[in-house]
């Protein structure tokens, strides 16, 4: 083969690379297999995500339930042993998808009281779930804004949601452009967080304007480049009390080269990668690495970061962790060992919650209420 069937080849894979980076896809997929199910037990083809620590989703065509933490004993080579909580199960050899999130729930899930609400924003009205706040006593004027990630929706904040009604905080978690039920980009295209800022900051606006005094940014992944994006350029970012960032993009050049090394394609496409998507949706990937180019406004910061992602390197959260002294930016890192991306509150629950807990105790108001909600199945403990 002569060099210019090899160049266009490497042109095309670099291209498709862009594409998949930009194009939202929400087909749904089953990666993962189940054996047999007897019982309250299941044994699923051995993955790293069937073998993940601790409570997670299960999804198939038409269905879904939860799981527990893998178990040594019933579990033989190439099998994982998991039990269901809860009736729901699937036939033996379906196709499910592992999720650390509750995706097809609302808030509802937990019997909590929430209303949908429709935000105003830049593309036009983003829908929202509005969860308010309960307290013993005053309740609290801050309210939490929770941002997903890429390519899931706002069912990721759905873990999280019981702690922070625990502790008398409004959330309002939103949709952002090229969501399923939000108005799409003009380009059909995400832009990584450079425009999706903008949304974010509607939904801050219109938290200020409903009566929050103060705002937790809760977000996810891709969120984290969003709300960078939005502490650094809105007019509005004064008004952020506190940032939670679990499993935070915080370098898009980072990320792409572990996303292709997760593919098992050179290293040396990256650049080809990056000026590829520059040219396509005019993106200065420099404006999203936070470890060497901060926001300007460094609200106080609560990182949790999976020893084990594989979608968001673990190195940018590490870095940003040992530079905050010197950038004046209260930041406390947790990192939790053998967890997946995003998956760091399956892995413990408890520990996630005492320190998501302790942070906002020293930084925000909060109450607190004597009930907890756990999700099981899908049904209120």
């Amino acid at each position: 083969m002569g060099l210019s069937p090899v160049l266009g080849a490497f042109a095309w894979v670099g291209w498709h690379f862009s594409t998949v980076l930009l194009r939202p896809d929400r087909t749904p997929r089953y990666p993962e297999q189940v054996v047999a199910v007897r019982g309250a037990w299941s044994w699923f083809v051995r993955s790293r995500w069937t073998e993940q620590p601790g409570q997670w989703g299960v999804s198939w065509p038409g269905g879904g339930a939860t799981v527990g933490p893998p178990v040594s004993g019933p579990a033989a080579g190439e099998l994982v042993c998991r039990a269901w909580v809860g009736a729901a199960t699937p036939p033996d050899g379906t196709r499910v998808a592992f999720d650390c999130g509750l995706p097809g729930f609302d808030p509802g899930v937990h019997g909590l009281d929430f209303a949908g609400v429709a935000v105003p924003g830049p593309l036009g009205e983003y829908p929202a779930w509005l969860v308010p706040a309960r307290c013993p006593g005053e309740p609290s004027d801050t309210w939490v804004v929770a941002v997903h990630g890429r390519g899931v929706d706002r069912a990721e904040c759905l873990r999280v949601l019981p702690e922070l009604h625990r502790l008398g905080l409004a959330v309002l978690a939103i949709s952002y452009r090229n969501d399923l039920d939000a108005p799409p980009s003009p380009d059909g295209h995400y832009h990584l967080g450079d425009t999706e800022w903008r949304d974010l900051e509607a939904a801050v606006a219109y938290a200020s304007a409903a009566g929050a005094g103060a705002v937790v940014l809760y977000c996810w992944s891709m969120g984290a480049a969003i709300s960078g994006a939005f502490l650094d350029r809105s007019p509005l970012a004064n008004r952020v009390a506190a940032v939670v960032w679990d499993c935070p993009l915080l370098d898009w050049r980072a990320t792409l080269r572990e996303q292709a090394a997760q593919r098992r394609l050179p290293r040396g496409l990256i650049p080809l990668v990056v000026a590829l998507t520059r040219r396509r949706i005019d993106v200065d990937f420099d404006r999203f690495d936070l470890p060497r180019r901060p926001p300007s406004v460094r609200p106080p910061t609560l990182i949790f970061q999976g020893s084990l992602d594989t979608s968001v390197p673990v190195g940018p959260a590490r870095a940003l962790a040992a530079a905050a002294p010197g950038l004046d930016w209260p930041l406390r890192y947790v990192e939790v060992p053998g967890a997946e991306h995003t998956a760091t509150w399956n892995a413990d629950p408890a520990a996630y919650e005492r320190a998501l807990t302790e942070f906002l105790g020293a930084h925000v108001p909060t109450c607190s209420t004597p009930r907890r909600v756990q999700w099981h199945d899908g049904v209120r403990d």
